[in-house]
Protein backbone atom coordinates (compact mmCIF):
# COMPACT_ATOMS: atom_id res chain seq x y z
CA UNK A 1 0.00 0.00 0.00
CA UNK A 2 1.06 3.60 -0.49
CA UNK A 3 1.98 5.96 2.32
CA UNK A 4 -1.53 7.49 2.40
CA UNK A 5 -5.03 6.87 1.02
CA UNK A 6 -4.97 7.03 -2.80
CA UNK A 7 -5.34 10.65 -3.88
CA UNK A 8 -7.87 9.63 -6.53
CA UNK A 9 -10.10 8.21 -3.83
CA UNK A 10 -10.01 11.41 -1.84
CA UNK A 11 -10.68 13.53 -4.94
CA UNK A 12 -14.01 11.75 -5.35
CA UNK A 13 -15.10 12.88 -1.89
CA UNK A 14 -16.31 16.31 -0.72
CA UNK A 15 -13.93 18.53 1.19
CA UNK A 16 -12.69 16.92 4.43
CA UNK A 17 -14.52 18.02 7.54
CA UNK A 18 -13.17 18.54 11.05
CA UNK A 19 -14.76 18.09 14.45
CA UNK A 20 -13.14 18.22 17.89
CA UNK A 21 -9.62 17.80 16.56
CA UNK A 22 -10.46 14.96 14.16
CA UNK A 23 -10.41 15.14 10.37
CA UNK A 24 -12.95 13.18 8.34
CA UNK A 25 -11.29 12.82 4.93
CA UNK A 26 -14.45 11.73 3.12
CA UNK A 27 -16.46 14.72 4.31
CA UNK A 28 -19.50 12.73 5.35
CA UNK A 29 -19.62 10.60 2.21
CA UNK A 30 -20.53 6.99 3.00
CA UNK A 31 -21.37 3.81 1.09
CA UNK A 32 -24.97 3.53 0.00
CA UNK A 33 -26.88 0.32 0.82
CA UNK A 34 -25.73 -2.58 -1.31
CA UNK A 35 -22.43 -0.94 -2.31
CA UNK A 36 -18.81 -1.06 -1.19
CA UNK A 37 -16.92 2.25 -1.13
CA UNK A 38 -13.12 2.42 -1.63
CA UNK A 39 -11.31 4.17 1.24
CA UNK A 40 -7.69 3.21 0.57
CA UNK A 41 -5.88 1.03 -1.97
CA UNK A 42 -7.23 -2.49 -1.61
CA UNK A 43 -9.76 -1.56 1.11
CA UNK A 44 -13.51 -1.09 0.67
CA UNK A 45 -16.14 -0.01 3.18
CA UNK A 46 -19.59 -1.58 3.65
CA UNK A 47 -22.11 -0.02 6.03
CA UNK A 48 -25.02 -2.08 7.36
CA UNK A 49 -28.10 -1.08 9.34
CA UNK A 50 -28.44 -2.45 12.87
CA UNK A 51 -31.31 -1.92 15.32
CA UNK A 52 -30.72 0.37 18.28
CA UNK A 53 -29.17 3.79 18.87
CA UNK A 54 -25.94 3.09 16.92
CA UNK A 55 -28.03 2.57 13.74
CA UNK A 56 -25.17 1.11 11.67
CA UNK A 57 -21.99 -0.97 11.75
CA UNK A 58 -19.00 -0.76 9.42
CA UNK A 59 -17.47 -3.78 7.68
CA UNK A 60 -14.26 -3.81 5.66
CA UNK A 61 -13.24 -5.74 2.55
CA UNK A 62 -9.50 -6.17 2.01
CA UNK A 63 -8.18 -7.46 -1.31
CA UNK A 64 -6.61 -10.87 -0.65
CA UNK A 65 -5.33 -14.05 -2.24
CA UNK A 66 -5.19 -17.63 -1.03
CA UNK A 67 -4.36 -21.00 -2.66
CA UNK A 68 -7.74 -20.91 -4.41
CA UNK A 69 -7.06 -17.53 -6.03
CA UNK A 70 -8.09 -13.91 -5.57
CA UNK A 71 -10.79 -12.73 -3.20
CA UNK A 72 -11.36 -10.49 -0.22
CA UNK A 73 -10.77 -10.84 3.50
CA UNK A 74 -13.91 -9.68 5.30
CA UNK A 75 -13.63 -7.88 8.65
CA UNK A 76 -16.90 -7.98 10.62
CA UNK A 77 -20.32 -8.77 9.19
CA UNK A 78 -23.22 -7.01 10.86
CA UNK A 79 -25.95 -8.66 12.90
CA UNK A 80 -27.93 -11.73 11.91
CA UNK A 81 -30.96 -9.80 10.67
CA UNK A 82 -32.95 -9.95 7.47
CA UNK A 83 -31.75 -6.42 6.57
CA UNK A 84 -28.09 -7.37 6.89
CA UNK A 85 -28.43 -10.65 4.99
CA UNK A 86 -30.31 -8.91 2.19
CA UNK A 87 -27.64 -6.19 1.97
CA UNK A 88 -24.90 -8.79 1.57
CA UNK A 89 -26.95 -10.72 -1.02
CA UNK A 90 -27.35 -7.49 -2.99
CA UNK A 91 -23.59 -6.99 -2.90
CA UNK A 92 -22.84 -10.55 -4.01
CA UNK A 93 -25.34 -10.23 -6.86
CA UNK A 94 -24.02 -6.81 -7.81
CA UNK A 95 -20.56 -5.27 -7.60
CA UNK A 96 -19.12 -8.22 -5.65
CA UNK A 97 -20.51 -10.79 -8.05
CA UNK A 98 -18.01 -13.63 -8.31
CA UNK A 99 -15.89 -12.29 -5.45
CA UNK A 100 -15.04 -14.90 -2.81
CA UNK A 101 -14.33 -14.34 0.88
CA UNK A 102 -10.90 -15.82 1.59
CA UNK A 103 -11.18 -15.49 5.37
CA UNK A 104 -13.67 -14.12 7.87
CA UNK A 105 -12.01 -11.92 10.51
CA UNK A 106 -13.98 -10.91 13.59
CA UNK A 107 -12.70 -7.97 15.63
CA UNK A 108 -14.71 -9.01 18.69
CA UNK A 109 -17.64 -11.16 19.79
CA UNK A 110 -20.45 -8.60 19.82
CA UNK A 111 -23.32 -9.67 17.54
CA UNK A 112 -23.30 -6.54 15.39
CA UNK A 113 -19.75 -7.54 14.40
CA UNK A 114 -19.89 -11.34 14.07
CA UNK A 115 -23.62 -11.98 13.75
CA UNK A 116 -23.20 -13.32 10.21
CA UNK A 117 -19.67 -14.70 10.56
CA UNK A 118 -20.79 -18.33 10.54
CA UNK A 119 -23.08 -17.65 7.57
CA UNK A 120 -20.18 -16.10 5.65
CA UNK A 121 -17.85 -19.00 6.51
CA UNK A 122 -20.41 -21.50 5.23
CA UNK A 123 -21.23 -19.53 2.10
CA UNK A 124 -17.60 -19.09 1.03
CA UNK A 125 -15.89 -22.08 2.70
CA UNK A 126 -13.79 -19.46 4.50
CA UNK A 127 -11.92 -19.91 7.79
CA UNK A 128 -12.86 -17.85 10.82
CA UNK A 129 -10.08 -15.71 12.32
CA UNK A 130 -10.44 -14.28 15.85
CA UNK A 131 -8.63 -13.92 19.15
CA UNK A 132 -9.18 -16.76 21.57
CA UNK A 133 -10.98 -14.68 24.19
CA UNK A 134 -13.49 -13.35 21.67
CA UNK A 135 -14.13 -16.74 20.03
CA UNK A 136 -14.59 -18.55 23.33
CA UNK A 137 -16.93 -15.87 24.67
CA UNK A 138 -19.06 -16.04 21.54
CA UNK A 139 -19.17 -19.83 21.65
CA UNK A 140 -20.14 -19.75 25.33
CA UNK A 141 -23.01 -17.34 24.75
CA UNK A 142 -24.31 -19.24 21.74
CA UNK A 143 -24.20 -22.50 23.69
CA UNK A 144 -26.17 -21.10 26.66
CA UNK A 145 -29.62 -22.11 25.48
CA UNK A 146 -31.59 -21.41 28.65
CA UNK A 147 -34.78 -19.48 28.08
CA UNK A 148 -35.34 -18.39 31.69
CA UNK A 149 -33.11 -15.71 33.18
CA UNK A 150 -30.69 -17.38 35.66
CA UNK A 151 -31.04 -16.57 39.32
CA UNK A 152 -27.47 -15.21 39.37
CA UNK A 153 -28.51 -12.57 36.84
CA UNK A 154 -31.56 -11.59 38.85
CA UNK A 155 -29.38 -11.19 41.94
CA UNK A 156 -26.91 -9.13 39.92
CA UNK A 157 -29.67 -6.76 38.81
CA UNK A 158 -31.06 -6.46 42.33
CA UNK A 159 -27.59 -5.80 43.65
CA UNK A 160 -27.30 -2.85 41.26
CA UNK A 161 -30.56 -1.40 42.57
CA UNK A 162 -33.09 -2.45 39.95
CA UNK A 163 -36.70 -2.46 41.14
CA UNK A 164 -39.13 -5.30 40.51
CA UNK A 165 -40.69 -3.59 37.47
CA UNK A 166 -37.30 -3.21 35.83
CA UNK A 167 -36.43 -6.83 36.55
CA UNK A 168 -39.80 -8.01 35.19
CA UNK A 169 -39.23 -6.05 31.95
CA UNK A 170 -35.81 -7.63 31.49
CA UNK A 171 -37.12 -11.10 32.34
CA UNK A 172 -39.84 -10.77 29.71
CA UNK A 173 -37.15 -10.41 27.04
CA UNK A 174 -35.79 -13.84 27.94
CA UNK A 175 -32.22 -14.98 28.33
CA UNK A 176 -30.77 -16.57 25.19
CA UNK A 177 -31.08 -13.53 22.94
CA UNK A 178 -27.47 -13.68 21.78
CA UNK A 179 -27.87 -16.91 19.84
CA UNK A 180 -30.89 -15.52 17.99
CA UNK A 181 -28.83 -12.74 16.36
CA UNK A 182 -25.62 -14.72 15.72
CA UNK A 183 -25.44 -17.56 13.20
CA UNK A 184 -23.67 -20.72 14.46
CA UNK A 185 -19.90 -20.38 14.35
CA UNK A 186 -17.57 -23.04 12.94
CA UNK A 187 -16.27 -25.57 15.44
CA UNK A 188 -12.72 -24.53 14.64
CA UNK A 189 -11.06 -21.16 14.07
CA UNK A 190 -7.66 -19.58 13.40
CA UNK A 191 -6.34 -17.83 16.46
CA UNK A 192 -4.68 -14.43 16.34
CA UNK A 193 -3.01 -12.73 19.31
CA UNK A 194 -1.42 -9.39 20.14
CA UNK A 195 1.84 -8.93 18.24
CA UNK A 196 0.96 -11.36 15.45
CA UNK A 197 1.34 -10.38 11.80
CA UNK A 198 -1.51 -11.22 9.46
CA UNK A 199 -0.55 -11.03 5.77
CA UNK A 200 -3.56 -10.04 3.67
CA UNK A 201 -3.09 -9.49 -0.04
CA UNK A 202 0.63 -9.01 0.43
CA UNK A 203 0.14 -6.41 3.19
CA UNK A 204 1.57 -7.23 6.63
CA UNK A 205 -1.07 -6.21 9.17
CA UNK A 206 -0.01 -6.13 12.81
CA UNK A 207 -2.53 -7.40 15.37
CA UNK A 208 -3.07 -4.95 18.24
CA UNK A 209 -5.31 -6.29 21.01
CA UNK A 210 -7.30 -4.10 23.39
CA UNK A 211 -9.58 -4.91 26.31
CA UNK A 212 -12.33 -3.28 28.33
CA UNK A 213 -15.03 -3.10 25.67
CA UNK A 214 -14.60 -6.83 25.10
CA UNK A 215 -12.10 -9.46 26.32
CA UNK A 216 -9.48 -9.50 23.52
CA UNK A 217 -10.57 -7.06 20.83
CA UNK A 218 -8.40 -7.31 17.69
CA UNK A 219 -7.39 -4.18 15.79
CA UNK A 220 -5.34 -4.44 12.57
CA UNK A 221 -2.54 -1.95 11.88
CA UNK A 222 -0.77 -1.46 8.55
CA UNK A 223 2.35 0.63 9.28
CA UNK A 224 3.21 1.05 5.57
CA UNK A 225 -0.20 2.12 4.37
CA UNK A 226 -0.83 3.98 7.65
CA UNK A 227 -4.23 2.43 8.30
CA UNK A 228 -5.76 1.19 11.57
CA UNK A 229 -8.86 -1.00 11.42
CA UNK A 230 -10.05 -0.19 14.91
CA UNK A 231 -13.38 -1.99 15.34
CA UNK A 232 -15.02 -0.63 18.49
CA UNK A 233 -11.75 0.01 20.30
CA UNK A 234 -11.57 3.57 18.94
CA UNK A 235 -14.76 5.31 17.81
CA UNK A 236 -14.76 8.92 16.57
CA UNK A 237 -17.71 10.51 18.37
CA UNK A 238 -18.74 8.20 21.22
CA UNK A 239 -16.88 6.15 23.79
CA UNK A 240 -17.49 2.41 23.49
CA UNK A 241 -19.42 0.79 26.30
CA UNK A 242 -17.13 -0.49 29.06
CA UNK A 243 -19.16 -2.74 31.34
CA UNK A 244 -18.77 -4.97 34.36
CA UNK A 245 -20.89 -8.08 33.94
CA UNK A 246 -22.19 -11.06 35.86
CA UNK A 247 -19.68 -13.47 34.29
CA UNK A 248 -16.67 -11.72 35.88
CA UNK A 249 -18.03 -9.47 38.64
CA UNK A 250 -14.67 -8.73 40.27
CA UNK A 251 -12.91 -7.72 37.04
CA UNK A 252 -11.63 -4.22 36.28
CA UNK A 253 -12.72 -3.55 32.67
CA UNK A 254 -12.18 0.20 32.94
CA UNK A 255 -8.61 -0.36 34.12
CA UNK A 256 -8.07 -2.63 31.12
CA UNK A 257 -9.57 0.09 28.93
CA UNK A 258 -7.07 2.67 30.21
CA UNK A 259 -4.22 0.21 29.55
CA UNK A 260 -5.50 -0.35 26.02
CA UNK A 261 -5.63 3.39 25.33
CA UNK A 262 -1.99 3.65 26.44
CA UNK A 263 -1.06 0.76 24.12
CA UNK A 264 -2.81 2.31 21.12
CA UNK A 265 -1.18 5.66 21.84
CA UNK A 266 2.14 4.02 20.91
CA UNK A 267 0.94 3.89 17.28
CA UNK A 268 1.55 6.90 15.01
CA UNK A 269 -0.97 9.73 15.09
CA UNK A 270 -1.28 10.13 11.30
CA UNK A 271 -3.18 6.90 10.63
CA UNK A 272 -6.42 6.61 8.72
CA UNK A 273 -8.64 5.05 11.40
CA UNK A 274 -11.43 2.77 10.16
CA UNK A 275 -13.87 2.41 13.10
CA UNK A 276 -16.66 -0.08 13.73
CA UNK A 277 -19.20 2.76 13.94
CA UNK A 278 -19.01 6.30 12.64
CA UNK A 279 -16.89 7.60 9.77
CA UNK A 280 -13.20 7.05 8.94
CA UNK A 281 -11.03 9.73 10.49
CA UNK A 282 -7.51 10.89 11.23
CA UNK A 283 -6.36 12.14 14.62
CA UNK A 284 -5.85 8.94 16.59
CA UNK A 285 -4.00 10.54 19.52
CA UNK A 286 -6.49 13.38 20.12
CA UNK A 287 -9.31 10.82 20.11
CA UNK A 288 -7.51 8.51 22.54
CA UNK A 289 -6.73 11.46 24.80
CA UNK A 290 -10.37 12.58 24.74
CA UNK A 291 -11.66 9.11 25.64
CA UNK A 292 -9.14 8.75 28.45
CA UNK A 293 -9.97 12.21 29.81
CA UNK A 294 -13.73 11.63 29.61
CA UNK A 295 -13.60 8.46 31.69
CA UNK A 296 -11.23 9.93 34.27
CA UNK A 297 -13.48 12.97 34.66
CA UNK A 298 -16.43 10.62 35.16
CA UNK A 299 -14.49 8.80 37.87
CA UNK A 300 -13.78 12.04 39.69
CA UNK A 301 -17.40 13.16 39.47
CA UNK A 302 -18.57 9.78 40.68
CA UNK A 303 -16.12 9.80 43.58
CA UNK A 304 -17.53 13.14 44.74
CA UNK A 305 -21.08 11.80 44.36
CA UNK A 306 -20.26 8.91 46.69
CA UNK A 307 -20.04 11.22 49.69
CA UNK A 308 -23.28 9.44 50.57
CA UNK A 309 -23.91 5.72 49.91
CA UNK A 310 -25.23 5.07 46.41
CA UNK A 311 -26.38 2.12 44.32
CA UNK A 312 -25.23 1.64 40.73
CA UNK A 313 -28.51 2.95 39.32
CA UNK A 314 -28.20 6.10 41.45
CA UNK A 315 -25.02 6.99 39.55
CA UNK A 316 -26.51 7.30 36.06
CA UNK A 317 -26.93 11.06 36.30
CA UNK A 318 -23.21 11.50 36.98
CA UNK A 319 -22.14 9.24 34.10
CA UNK A 320 -24.57 9.78 31.23
CA UNK A 321 -25.88 12.83 29.45
CA UNK A 322 -29.33 11.40 28.72
CA UNK A 323 -32.11 9.59 30.50
CA UNK A 324 -31.75 5.80 30.62
CA UNK A 325 -34.80 3.91 29.40
CA UNK A 326 -35.57 0.20 29.84
CA UNK A 327 -33.77 -0.85 26.67
CA UNK A 328 -30.51 0.81 27.74
CA UNK A 329 -30.72 -0.12 31.42
CA UNK A 330 -28.48 -3.19 31.18
CA UNK A 331 -25.64 -1.41 29.37
CA UNK A 332 -25.89 1.63 31.64
CA UNK A 333 -25.77 -0.60 34.72
CA UNK A 334 -22.70 -2.42 33.42
CA UNK A 335 -20.93 0.86 32.72
CA UNK A 336 -21.80 2.30 36.13
CA UNK A 337 -20.51 -0.84 37.83
CA UNK A 338 -17.28 -0.68 35.81
CA UNK A 339 -16.65 2.85 37.08
CA UNK A 340 -17.54 1.93 40.65
CA UNK A 341 -15.25 -1.09 40.50
CA UNK A 342 -12.42 1.09 39.16
CA UNK A 343 -12.84 3.44 42.12
CA UNK A 344 -12.56 0.41 44.41
CA UNK A 345 -9.37 -0.74 42.66
CA UNK A 346 -7.97 2.77 43.08
CA UNK A 347 -9.01 2.59 46.76
CA UNK A 348 -11.25 5.59 46.38
CA UNK A 349 -14.46 3.69 47.14
CA UNK A 350 -15.75 0.74 49.11
CA UNK A 351 -19.06 -1.09 49.13
CA UNK A 352 -21.20 -3.12 51.47
CA UNK A 353 -24.10 -5.39 50.62
CA UNK A 354 -27.35 -4.85 52.52
CA UNK A 355 -30.30 -7.15 51.79
CA UNK A 356 -28.73 -8.13 48.49
CA UNK A 357 -28.11 -4.55 47.32
CA UNK A 358 -24.62 -3.10 46.90
CA UNK A 359 -24.11 0.35 48.39
CA UNK A 360 -20.97 2.25 47.41
CA UNK A 361 -19.39 5.18 49.25
CA UNK A 362 -16.19 7.16 48.95
CA UNK A 363 -13.31 5.63 50.87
Amino acid sequence: MSDAPDAALLEQAPEPTTHKGLVYPFGGREPTPGTAMPVAPGIRWVRLHIPGPLRHVNCWLLDDTDPRGDGVALIDTGMNTTDARDAWKTLWRGELSGVRVTRMIGTHFHPDHIGLAGWMCDRHAAPLVMTRGEWLTARMLIADARDAVPEEMLAFWRGAGWDEAQIAHAEARGWAGFRRIVTPLPLGYTRIAHGDTLTIGGVAWQVVVGSGHSPEHACLYDPIGKVLIAGDQVLPRISPNVSLGVTEPEADPLGEWFESIARLRQLPDDLLVLPGHGDPFTGLHPRLDAMDREHRERLDALHAFLAEPRRAIDCFGRLFRRAIGPDMLGMATGEALAHLRRLEVERRAVHETIDGVRWYRAA
